[in-house]
């Protein structure tokens, strides 16, 4: 495993929504996007995370995406970048477009998915991927999407062949699985939470921040709850995930991000609430549960 500093690679990085306009992305508002988390306490930006709906871009839109967040955040958050595909051929390009700019500080690689690959096969497909790059990387583990889950062992076959290996994203309620990847690789491996009501829970026991797609809406009490646990503060951290609990529930009102996209339209972030087939916008009566939410939140009068 890479050794990093224990400043490196921590802390909370909402993958950013991909806003669209008459069908096109709109990269202007997504650089608008950007700011918006730098200048509201987010410690760093994911880009084309699940979140962003990666599966409809193309690799070009999803490259543009990351020469777009490099330039916004002008180095004062961390740019972590999403470079995972169903396919090797996809993964490598995405990998090596984001591996070559200096400003990007880390990769996330989704587990393949569709495909639902032996564990064999995931150590083999990521060896060959650490093989292009020298930039830091962590597996994006989402059985749920992906349709395969990684064993401890193959994470620590993955750690023992790729030199930059430094972690993962771990969208599972599998909370043993954290402590037993501590337990067999290193304290230090980052673990961002990538599901949202773990939040508190998993950086109790050692995730180093959040990776949450509420944090579009609301970042502050995302970064604060990380910086809380870093202090040692549980009772402040609790306090602010009970704070978080209802719109964190929300998210899973229907798949992601389509309560999210609706929620930034009504707190006034997204002009425009469109997704690419074959995700659609809010209905009409989850537009209204989700408003309900956002008033008991405080976000919306």
């Amino acid at each position: 495993m890479l050794a990093l500093k224990e400043t490196e690679l921590r802390g909370s990085i909402p993958p950013i929504v991909t806003p669209f306009s008459g069908g096109e992305v709109d990269y202007r508002k997504y650089a608008e996007l950007v700011e918006f988390q730098l200048a509201n306490g987010s410690h760093g930006v994911l880009v084309n995370g699940t979140t962003s709906e990666p599966s409809s871009l193309t690799v070009d839109e999803r490259n543009r995406l990351v020469d777009v967040a490099v330039e916004a955040a002008a180095g004062r958050g961390q740019v972590i970048v999403a470079s995972g595909s169903q396919s090797y051929a996809e993964t490598e390009a995405l990998t090596r477009y984001a591996a070559a700019i200096s400003a990007v500080d880390a990769l996330l690689i989704v587990t393949p998915y569709y495909s639902r690959p032996p564990q064999r096969g995931m150590v083999e497909y990521y060896r060959r991927l650490n093989e292009l790059h020298d930039k830091p990387w962590m597996i994006y583990h989402i059985p749920g999407r992906a349709g395969v889950s990684v064993e401890l062992e193959t994470v620590r076959s993955i750690d023992a062949v790729c030199p930059t290996f430094v972690g993962l994203k771990h969208a599972s309620l599998d909370l043993g699985f954290v402590s037993d990847l501590f337990d067999a690789i290193s304290e230090d491996l980052r673990v961002f939470v990538g599901l949202e009501e773990l939040s508190f829970p998993m950086m109790a026991i050692g995730a180093c921040g959040l990776m949450n797609a509420v944090g579009n809406i609301n970042p502050k009490p995302l970064s604060d709850l990380c910086e809380a646990v870093w202090r040692g503060d549980l009772m402040a951290a609790r306090a602010l995930h009970r704070q978080l609990y209802h719109l964190n529930e929300a998210v899973f009102f229907d798949i992601n991000p389509i309560p999210m996209k609706a929620m930034m339209k009504m707190c006034g972030l997204l002009e425009v609430n469109e997704h690419r087939l074959p995700l659609l916008p809010a209905t009409p009566e989850l537009e209204t549960r989700l408003e309900s939410v956002l008033k008991d939140a405080g976000l919306l009068t």
